[in-house]
């Protein structure tokens, strides 16, 4: 009787159904459960980690690591979901963009192709560019045998079929994806509708990273059996993995028909909605998620990144605190603590936290990239490159770790070792766009590098980046762009062994004399002055001591004009320079002078004589401070505008963002509804707004008015003008009376689901720059005038 085939092939399928429950017990690589359970995702996102460098910038891209949450009373199915190359799990704080890949990880490493790519077209500035996500497996994905066998008919599969389908998940748990697909292949190619094997080969093509293979079959499995809850979820998360966030947010809302209740499948599509950055939604999928599933630490922490999106910054804490108390062990957990703080500015909070998170793992590189980012932000270099290279021992291929401590090389004047790791930074491959950005602005920094160094033992006089260095430089490195025109086109610094040779720093210039020290004692005390007290602004030394210096050396060069202007010998000479200042034009640009044109309205001849006087002009003023700026800081593109590329003609301006679609920007939100009451007067009193196109749009209907002057939000606003429009907001003359000038613009932009992007932005035109060339003359004048008539020296006549 044991030689029947039926009864052989039973003995054999119990066998292996007991081998496959081996697999039941899920380990993550920094978590390890030892009980079955729901799936849980912890994400990673760079927008909440490199802060230092995004220009605002505001697409990110998630790596996605699961696991599963201990101490469940009841079994469920896991998930084979998409797993991450080893490199990208450790890399999932550090910054990247545009996929999210939710999966599971479990006791053995997969074996998969390094070569697997999956190119993901995403549109940026209007043009596709092809990103390619490397994922090679450092984790196992555990299928619950179960998951199959409890669905497939008795009546119309065999024991047989049952047996090569058991043994096919098998081979998805082991990591080998070709022998599974393998089989399952055979299974359909007698059986080509079964929706258990298509599942299964679709399953492991997502491993393999052959989305679109995997997607074929779940649709496949759903046409054949549409009632296939786990064929909905897992095409919802190969989309996902795809970009295509509407068609995976389809799929999972399918998936919850079939499982109301389901906490995974709820986390999963929080995880969608966030990556969609559709963040209201997202904070009700994870609140029912955790509501349901109190101890899914994975859904607590993405919880808290997604409310700390929205502006609800205690209760981010609270989520971020309990996927810690659930999940001590998870360290991207503690690093997205870490992050809150750090954009809160909570320097003691946050430090206080990485050393915990370092006590539990010495060689977490995230850790030590963000006490890096955190000691960059508050001035203190020397500290950031010590944090830094720990990083970049324990993970050499990190860009970000890289160029930023060039940045801090630079800064502090250690030109050679800048230059060799913004080289370092142009030698690495790259995988997302993010990544080339930096690169690019690589190239720009060696130059600025390299220029600084010529000049770093001459006098802080001949330091002028706006005279000495190329237009069209300039222009591209302000607007990060492709560094290949520029590289043909102007002229490149000499290599670093010339420059040093003129700017070598003497030892001694550090010993600094009684006098300096008080001189710098004096510039940290006024420097301090420049703080802002509320959230997101850390406090900075380095910045402090900038201003500091600078307001200083504002004062001496103002207080020597001043006197010379108060003796009145020097009268005769100051007037037979009268011709002499006028306007001049540098390298595409109009220099500011301090005389007013002949014909200026607000001017009288007395007026003229004491303005042709003047041998200090306001950009003279300003000047001071931009090149403190541009020393302190030398990352931070800092130029004058009137001295770019004749690209300047187009226009160039600043973009301060309030609200990017439903997320609150934590240094600028709280501006909101003051801007907002501004917007509303504006429009009110002018009764039209601008379009795109920068045409009128006339609001004198009065149901629109009347529904303007109730606007509570900027969508209030846009459903009464019915698309993206502007206001500006108005200046009164000085040197034209009667003349309103245009001052910043308010701008409401539509972006579909998520919301609408709220900002301030104020554009910069060779017309703009002209008039208030001519405002801040006039004010200048202002001020020396007042100054003669308050001493009783008013020696014109």
């Amino acid at each position: 009787v044991r030689d029947t085939i039926d009864l052989k092939q039973l003995l054999e399928l119990e066998e292996l159904v007991s081998s496959v429950k081996i697999y039941e017990t899920v380990e993550c690589e920094d978590v390890v459960d030892a009980s079955p359970c729901d799936t849980k995702v912890v994400i990673s996102e760079d927008r909440f980690i490199n802060t230092s460098f995004t220009a605002a910038t505001t697409d990110t891209k998630t790596v996605v690591c699961e696991e599963n949450s201990a101490n469940s009373k009841s079994s469920s199915n896991s998930d084979a979901l998409l797993p991450n190359n080893d490199k990208d799990h450790k890399d999932s704080v550090s910054s990247a963009k545009d996929t999210t890949v939710p999966h599971q990880t479990p006791k053995k490493q997969p074996k998969t192709d390094k070569k697997n790519k999956a190119k993901v077209k995403k549109e940026t500035n209007g043009q596709a560019e092809d990103v390619e996500e490397r994922r090679s497996s450092d984790e196992t994905i555990t299928l619950d045998q179960a998951l199959f066998a409890t669905k497939v008919s008795k009546s119309s599969k065999s024991i047989s079929l049952d047996f090569r389908l058991s043994r096919g998940i098998a081979q998805v748990n082991e990591g080998r994806y070709d022998q599974a697909i393998s089989i399952f292949d055979q299974i359909l190619r007698e059986t080509p509708t079964y929706p258990e094997a298509l599942i299964g080969r679709g399953t492991a093509y997502a491993f393999q990273r052959e989305l679109d293979s995997a997607i074929s079959d779940f649709t496949k499995a759903i046409q054949s059996n549409p009632s296939a809850g786990e064929a909905w979820k897992r095409r919802g998360q190969a989309r996902a993995a795809l970009g295509e966030f509407v068609e995976a947010i389809d799929d999972l809302t399918k998936a919850l028909e079939f499982e109301p209740n389901s906490p995974d499948i709820l986390h999963e599509r929080g995880i969608v909605n966030f990556k969609f950055k559709d963040y209201n939604s997202a904070v009700e999928d994870l609140s029912t998620c955790v509501k349901r599933d109190k101890k899914n630490s994975s859904a607590h922490t993405y919880l808290g990144l997604t409310l700390s999106a929205v502006g609800e910054y205690k209760r981010a804490e609270d989520e971020h605190l309990l996927g810690i108390k659930y999940d001590g062990s998870f360290l991207d957990s503690w690093a997205h603590l870490s992050q809150l703080y750090l954009d809160l500015a909570y320097p003691e909070k946050m430090l206080d936290n990485l050393e915990k998170v370092l006590q539990i793992d010495s060689r977490f590189s995230k850790a030590y990239h963000l006490r890096g980012i955190l000691y960059h932000g508050m001035g203190r270099h020397r500290s950031a490159i010590k944090e830094l290279s720990t990083a970049l021992t324990l993970d050499a291929s990190s860009i970000e770790c890289l160029y930023l401590r060039a940045s801090c090389h630079h800064a502090i004047g250690e030109y050679k070792a800048a230059i060799k790791d913004y080289d370092d930074v142009l030698d690495l491959e790259l995988d997302s766009m993010d990544k080339f950005v930096l690169q690019c602005l690589a190239f720009y920094q060696k130059e600025i590098a390299l220029y600084t160094a010529s000049k770093a033992n001459l006098e802080f006089s001949q330091f002028n980046i706006d005279d000495d260095v190329d237009p069209l430089f300039k222009e591209y490195w302000c607007k990060r762009l492709h560094p290949k025109n520029v590289a043909e086109k102007v002229y490149r610094q000499p290599p670093l062994r010339i420059s040093l040779r003129s700017g070598r720093l003497n030892k001694q210039d550090f010993k600094f004399t009684k006098h300096q020290t008080s001189l710098l004692l004096a510039a940290d005390s006024i420097g301090k002055k420049i703080q802002y007290n509320c959230r997101g602004f850390l406090p900075n030394q380095r910045q402090y001591r900038m201003a500091g210096l600078a307001a200083i050396e504002i004062a001496q060069k103002v207080s020597k004009a001043w006197r010379f202007l108060r003796n009145p010998k020097n009268s005769a000479k100051l007037v037979r320079r009268r011709d002499k200042h006028n306007m001049s034009v540098n390298r595409g640009g109009y220099c500011s002078t301090s005389t007013l044109s002949a014909g200026s309205p607000t001017s009288s001849p007395s007026e003229e004589r004491v303005s042709s006087g003047i041998s200090l002009s306001w950009q003279d003023v300003y000047n001071i401070a931009v090149k403190w700026r541009q020393i302190s800081e030398p990352c931070d593109p800092v130029v004058w505008v009137n001295k770019l590329s004749e690209e300047f003609n187009s226009g160039f301006g600043s973009h301060t963002p309030l609200l990017l679609g439903q997320a609150k920007i934590v240094r600028y939100y709280p501006y909101y509804l003051r801007t907002l009451e501004a917007a509303k007067t504006i429009m009110l009193d002018l009764k039209y707004v601008n379009n795109a196109e920068d045409r009128a749009i006339f609001l004198t209907d009065i149901e629109k008015l009347k529904k303007i002057e109730v606007a509570s939000s900027c969508s209030d606003l846009y459903n009464v003008v019915g698309e993206t429009y502007w206001v500006a907001t108005r200046c009164d003359s000085i040197a034209f009376q009667g003349r309103r000038l245009e001052g910043t613009r308010i701008t409401t932009q539509n972006v579909g689901k998520t919301g609408f992007d709220f900002a301030i932005r104020t554009p910069c035109t060779p017309s703009r720059w002209e008039e208030y060339q001519e405002e801040m003359t006039a004010a200048w004048e202002v001020q020396f005038r007042f100054l003669l008539l308050l001493v009783g020296r008013w020696f014109f006549s």
